[in-house]
């Protein structure tokens, strides 16, 4: 999977916000990050890019909230070189063509796949 730049990721970002079609994706509400709905199947995305920038490198798990959002808030930035964005997918939804993220929470005896709509007006081309 090819890792996808900030001009690209805005792209996609765009033509998701720009489609109007009805769909269980959208209906999910899925604005701020959470465990991927039961209500949605993994066959239903595919993923077209990466965030990830290199495989090998020690990402950070830093997250960016300047305005003080939190993880779980709707309206929360999404700085891809900020966690959990720097460890995130982009999804395409097969039936609507709506974006997403998606990224593997990994924990002591558990993982779960989390996802959250790929929005233009959050994105922030920030540096850590």
């Amino acid at each position: 999977m090819m890792a996808i730049d900030f001009a690209g990721l805005k792209q996609l970002a765009e033509t998701s916000a720009a489609v109007t079609a009805p769909c269980n994706c959208h209906d999910a509400g899925i604005l701020a990050w959470q465990a991927m709905p039961l209500s949605l199947e993994l066959d239903q995305f595919e993923e077209v890019a990466s965030l990830v920038e290199d495989p090998f490198a020690e990402p950070t798990f830093t997250e960016y909230h300047p305005h003080g959002t939190r993880y779980n808030s709707d309206d929360a930035p999404i700085a891809p070189r900020f966690y959990p964005a720097n460890l995130s997918h982009v999804l395409r939804c097969v039936k609507c063509n709506r974006h997403y993220l998606r990224y593997t929470e990994g924990g002591g005896y558990f993982s779960e796949l989390r996802i959250r709509a790929l929005r233009p007006q959050l994105l922030v081309d920030a540096s850590p």
